[in-house]
C-alpha cells in the first residue's frame, strides 16, 4: 500500500544543515501505511475464517472496519494521486509509489464493505460460502493481479534507486543513512510480499483454499504486520523528522 517513511521524499541532501519546507511536503503516509497493514491483516483473518468453515460473526462489524480504513486509504490515496506532485519540492514518484497502491487497496476495501453489508446475511447462510465468494469476487481479481505486478515494478524501482533511504535528520531510521540499500531492501520486500499475494489471489480463488491460500495469507500476513508497526513507529520519526528540519 504503502506508504512508509517520508525517506524518498526527503532525500534532498545528508548535510546536518538540511531544510525542509513542510508547507510544501505534505506527508501523512503514516496513517496509510497503519491503515494498509491493518486491512491486509482483516483480509488475511477473514479469509481464514472462511477457508476453515466458521461463519464469521457480525459481518457488520467487518463491514464498519473494512469501510472505515477503506475511506481512510481512497481519501489520501486519491489526494496524493492526483495532486502532481503532492510534494512541492519535488519527488512526482511518491505520487505513484504510496498514492496509488494506496488509492487501489481503498477502493477494494470499500467494495469489500458494501458486498460485506449488503449481502452479509446471505452469505452466512450460504451453504457454499467459498463458491460464493469466490464467484462474486473472481472477477475483480484480475485488478488484484494487475497490481500485484504493479507492486513488483514498485519493489524493483525501490532497489534500483534506493528510493526509501532516510535522511540522518530522521531519528531511528537515519542512523542507516549511510546503508540506503538496507531500508530500500526492507520496503521493497514488503511490496514483493504483497505483490505475490495479489498474483496468486485470483488462482487461490480458483482453487478455493489449499496451498495457495496459505501463500497470500502468510504474505499478506506479514507485510500487514510490518506495514502497521512500522508506520506506528514512524509516527514517531516522521515528527522527528519534522522538528530536525524545520
Amino acid at each position: 500500500m504503502w506508504i512508509v517513511g517520508v525517506g524518498a521524499a526527503a532525500r534532498i541532501g545528508a548535510a546536518p544543515e538540511l531544510k525542509i519546507d513542510w508547507s510544501r511536503m505534505p506527508t501523512y503516509n503514516t496513517i496509510m501505511a497503519v491503515a494498509a497493514g491493518v486491512g491486509l491483516l482483516l483480509v488475511v483473518a477473514l479469509g481464514r475464517r472462511l477457508l476453515r468453515g466458521r461463519t464469521p460473526d457480525h459481518f457488520e462489524g467487518w463491514a464498519l472496519a473494512f469501510g472505515v480504513l477503506g475511506l481512510i486509504l481512497t481519501a489520501t490515496g486519491l489526494h496524493m494521486t492526483l495532486t502532481w506532485p503532492l510534494a512541492g519540492q519535488g519527488f512526482p514518484f511518491d505520487n505513484i509509489v504510496f498514492g496509488e497502491p494506496s488509492l487501489a487497496f481503498g477502493v477494494l476495501l470499500l467494495a469489500a464493505a458494501f458486498y460485506l453489508w449488503s449481502k452479509g446475511v446471505l452469505l452466512a447462510a450460504a451453504l457454499d460460502r467459498l463458491g460464493m465468494v469466490a464467484r462474486t469476487a473472481g472477477p475483480v481479481s484480475l485488478f488484484v493481479f494487475g497490481m500485484g505486478l504493479g507492486c513488483f515494478g514498485i519493489a524493483a524501482a525501490g532497489w534500483t534507486y534506493t528510493l526509501f533511504a532516510a535522511p540522518p535528520q530522521e531519528p531511528i531510521s537515519g542512523a542507516f543513512a549511510d546503508l540506503p540499500l538496507l531500508e530500500a531492501t526492507f520496503i521493497s520486500g514488503l511490496y514483493v510480499l504483497v505483490g505475490l499475494g495479489a498474483v496468486l489471489f485470483p488462482f487461490a480463488l480458483r482453487a478455493r483454499g489449499g496451498g495457495l491460500a496459505t501463500a497470500v495469507g502468510v504474505c499478506w500476513g506479514l507485510a500487514g504486520l510490518a506495514f502497521t508497526l512500522f508506520g506506528a513507529l514512524n509516527y514517531f520519526t516522521h515528527i522527528g523528522l519534522i522538528v530536525n528540519t524545520m
